[in-house]
């Protein structure tokens, strides 16, 4: 079989047998089907089935921890949300449905609703139907979709596997470990799929958008590019040892890598971790974190029906601070709104266009107990510790929103508030925002999401949420050097900064921090160590002059000679 293309979204090697996941049972009740008459025992079997669904997904992302406990918290806020109950019940007691028929149905409507928002909304479609078949599943006594429990049986107890599938929901990858899978393979998603998050989270060498990916023979030798997305069957011995070797090699290069980031010539650039949480920090610290750059606190607020405590928010916050005694810990304040919906917020109703909506800082604007709260827990944590805490917004467009923000954290106590660029308008104004805000963040997710009008989950339009995009790079300078001219850092903790060839071009940007997913920080360092920081400018002014991402980075390698060691 030749070898196939897709994306690489997580670096490294992965080889071993395919595991196709096989396509589910059909999970799709016949559209006849009626309950024998006894309405209220089918609406609570639907109940209880939902309930176990939910149930189930919260303790996976209880073992999982991190950003997979994040995701997979909302996808059990979908099998609990209180419209879908009163749907299904309609159903049952007006149509006749079965408990099965009436849930299908009900995530149908669901599903056309999302589909047709588009944006933030119309990316966790795919999460809506992992939860449906679950339930459907529960309902019908049929085999729960997704990896089985005994996924890594004989035939691939002698070495971890390369997992193959269509798509595949974050339920099963959070499941799974380095120590179980050796690669992933999926023929749909893009690069901020959950799977390709979740992958680089976990380490594991991944390519996204991979056509014919699931016409592998199960139990075909598979050599996994996570970098390049090149994914080749049936590898032969010669090419097998040439990429082992290869990885060997680099290996060695990424231990002889440490002490703080900085190029060559002893330009200093922080490298940080991105986290959803305390469970990560083992990480970040396995890695090299020198503090941390994301903090990601929804997980504090997503599935439940009141706020957190001030008191709760307050010991997650210190329980991080307390990691990096004297470091850096930038906290993102709340950002929810879109696919991230808080159930003890009143509706304000349904928005036309959720990406472009209430979120993130407005939404906090709407909520000011909320903000205050929060701002409130940062200030009590911050005073019993030695970490130098900062907060950030997200979502901010104008000057006049960063400086509402700041102000909000002054009173509060908190000396140190910057903002996240992630929309092309606070990029284009820079100058304006770091006049009244103390630090800037680059979200090149968000911000190449925007720019582009590109849906991030969508693998059809993966060209255009490349971060190597020129026009990008261009935002990306804009902001840098607006920040600078006011005497103010910027980072980056989108996950550019996570890519060792562009994080030595962001650093020639102007870029002045990289955060990112913890087990992406050994190929950072090492790459900005094996190059000055003229070679870092050399290489951005290349990538900014070409029109193409492939030429982009083209142009920046050749400026990147230390890259040849680390094999990337």
């Amino acid at each position: 079989m030749n070898t196939l293309t897709g994306v690489g979204v997580s670096p490294g090697i992965g080889f071993g047998p395919a595991y196709v996941l096989a396509v589910p049972e059909n999970l799709v009740p016949a559209p006849d089907a009626r309950h024998g008459g006894d309405a209220g025992a089918e609406r609570d079997r639907a109940t209880r089935a939902l309930e176990q669904v939910a149930a189930d997904l919260e303790a996976r992302g209880i073992r999982a921890g991190g950003e997979a406990r994040e995701i997979l918290n909302a996808q059990a806020m979908m099998a609990r949300d209180p419209g879908l109950a009163v749907e299904v019940a309609v159903l049952i007691d007006d149509a006749g449905a079965t408990a099965a028929r009436a849930v299908y149905e009900a995530f149908g409507r669901y599903r056309e609703l999302l589909a047709g928002a588009g944006g933030y909304l119309g990316e966790r479609v795919a999460d809506l139907d992992d939860v449906r078949d679950r339930a459907v599943a529960v309902l019908e006594g049929l085999r729960m979709p997704g990896v089985p429990d005994h996924a890594d049986h004989a035939d691939h107890t002698a070495r971890p596997y390369v997992l193959i599938a269509r798509d595949l929901a974050p339920a099963d990858t959070a499941m799974l470990s380095r120590d179980v899978v050796a690669a992933f393979v999926i023929e749909q998603g893009g690069p901020t799929s959950h799977t390709a998050i979740l992958a680089r989270a976990m380490g594991v060498p991944a390519v996204v958008a991979c056509p014919g990916a699931t016409s592998i023979e199960p139990g075909t030798p598979v050599l996994v590019d996570g970098s390049s997305g090149l994914v080749r069957p049936a590898p032969s011995d010669a090419e097998v040892a040439e990429v082992t070797n290869a990885a060997a090699a680099r290996k060695a290069v990424l231990a002889a890598a440490s002490g703080p980031g900085a190029t060559s010539d002893g330009h200093a650039v922080p490298l940080l971790a991105n986290i959803g949480g305390p469970g990560d920090v083992a990480s970040a610290l396995e890695h090299g974190a020198e503090g941390i750059g994301l903090y990601r606190t929804e997980f504090l607020f997503l599935d439940r029906a009141t706020a957190p405590s001030g008191q709760e928010q307050e010991s997650a916050y210190l329980e991080v601070l307390n990691a990096f005694p004297g470091g850096r810990v930038i906290v993102r304040t709340l950002d929810a709104g879109a696919d991230k919906p808080l159930a003890f917020l009143p509706s304000r109703g349904e928005e036309p266009n959720p990406a472009l909506g209430e979120r993130g800082l407005r939404l906090f604007k709407l909520n000011p107990e909320i903000m205050n709260e929060q701002l409130g827990a940062l200030a009590r944590a911050a005073a019993q510790s030695s970490a130098r805490l900062q907060v950030m917004a997200p979502m901010v467009a104008t000057a006049e929103e960063a400086a509402w923000f700041v102000a909000a954290c002054g009173d509060a106590g908190l000396p140190s508030a910057g903002v996240m660029i992630e929309i092309p308008s606070a990029a284009l104004r820079a100058s304006d925002l770091a006049a009244e805000a103390d630090f800037f963040s680059i979200g090149t997710n968000d911000l190449a999401q925007y720019t582009f009008a590109a849906d991030r989950q969508l693998g059809a339009l993966t060209m255009l949420q490349d971060a190597w995009q020129p026009a990008l790079l261009d935002l990306i300078a804009l902001a840098a050097a607006g920040a600078g001219g006011r005497g103010k850092p910027c980072g980056v903790c989108g996950e550019a900064a996570g890519d060792p060839v562009l994080a030595c071009v962001l650093v020639g940007l102007g870029v002045t921090s990289l955060s990112m997913a913890p087990p992406a920080l050994p190929a950072v360092r090492a790459a900005l160590s094996r190059h000055d920081r003229e070679q870092c400018v050399l290489a951005a002014q290349a990538a900014r002059a070409a029109t193409s991402p492939q030429e982009a980075r083209t142009a920046a390698r050749s400026h990147l000679p230390g890259l040849a060691g680390l094999a990337l």
